[in-house]
């Protein structure tokens, strides 16, 4: 879910151009929860192989990231580890919620409501082990480089790029401002249409959120954008402080500046029902145990055949794709070589 930020907080759109020559830290789990509910059939349910194993998160990581690749950007895939203790809470509302979904899923396949199906198919999607170790062994044999993070992968590309390992952070959840990342980027690996409610088709372009002009514009510092975060709820605390919006949690921090004051003053008005010093600390205090450095390898062509083929992707395209991985390995050449002329 990620804490609700969206409405003050400045973005830009941008073409995936802009990001050539860039190093970027994707939230692994965020994106394949993208493209396990957004790439499905036309009755809710994933892209599944003849064995009925779910294939639709190994569509989404050989084809975007093509993509991706083709525009010269270069991705870094960080895993989500153990959880924090502090989320425990939350992730059992949301297998609750998606158990409700799987029922209401089970119950409109019976009745052959394809609307139903589709209303619900995605609401219910686990990133199991077996999904999330298929996904590093096809990244792996893409020579995309995978990094293992001991907790939230959100939390560790934020502070990747923070620290200036990689440029920026990928994720669809603003999260990641919280651990003051420079460039947090959103829609990197999203289709590029999408369908509306109305039957119409919108174009999703990525958005650009630079962290110092967010902090400039809300006029506040990065302590303070935590307890706003913290205010309105985050993964520690959904839900947040009761009767508190994006709006008012900004006049609230923006008026009593520091954290303890925030809180002191939020509490004469408003109930408090969680510890905001533990959830403070989560976000402040996180530091990447990383230190290796991040290598690209070169594609490992017969794996990626082997992998793809094994869950009935069509050759055809499976060669496809690696042509165009290979057109731009021999671009990398061309520009290599026209550096010494």
């Amino acid at each position: 879910m990620g804490v609700q930020i969206s409405e003050i907080i400045p973005r830009k759109k941008i073409e995936l151009s802009e990001l050539k020559d860039k190093v970027i830290a994707i939230d692994a789990f965020n994106t394949l929860y993208q493209f396990l509910t957004t790439i499905r059939q036309i009755d809710g349910t994933p892209l599944m192989d003849k064995n009925g194993d779910i294939t639709s998160h190994l569509s989404g990581l050989f084809y975007r990231n093509i993509n991706l690749l083709q525009e010269g950007i270069m991705p870094v895939y960080v895993f989500d580890g153990i959880p924090p203790e502090l989320k425990q809470e939350e992730i059992k509302k949301r297998k609750e919620a998606k158990r409700i979904a799987e029922e209401k899923f089970k119950e409109a396949k019976e009745k052959e409501n394809v609307e139903e199906m589709k209303k619900y198919g995605g609401r219910f999607v686990k990133i199991t082990d077996k999904i999330i170790q298929q996904s590093k062994e096809l990244l792996g044999a893409m020579g995309i480089p995978v990094i293992q993070a001991p907790s939230e992968g959100e939390s560790e590309a934020a502070v990747l790029a923070r620290t200036k390992k990689v440029w920026a952070a990928a994720s669809q959840d603003y999260d990641s401002l919280l651990y003051a990342t420079p460039y947090l980027i959103r829609n990197l690996v999203s289709a590029k249409r999408k369908k509306m409610p109305s039957g119409l088709y919108e174009d999703i372009k990525p958005e650009l959120i630079e962290f110092q002009q967010v902090l400039n514009q809300l006029q506040i510092d990065k302590d303070q954008l935590i307890c706003l975060a913290i205010l309105v709820g985050t993964d520690y605390n959904p839900g947040g402080v009761m009767g508190v919006g994006q709006k008012r949690a900004l006049e609230i921090v923006q008026r009593y500046k520091y954290p303890v004051t925030i809180f002191e003053q939020a509490s004469k008005k408003y109930e408090l029902t969680f510890d905001w010093q533990e959830i403070f600390k989560q976000f402040h205090e996180y530091e990447s145990p990383y230190e290796e450095e991040i290598v690209f390898e070169k594609v490992n062509e017969k794996k990626v055949r082997e992998i793809l083929l094994a869950h009935d992707f069509s050759e055809n395209r499976i060669n496809a794709g690696l042509q165009r991985i290979k057109a731009i390995d021999e671009l990398k050449k061309q520009r290599g070589l026209s550096d010494f002329f």
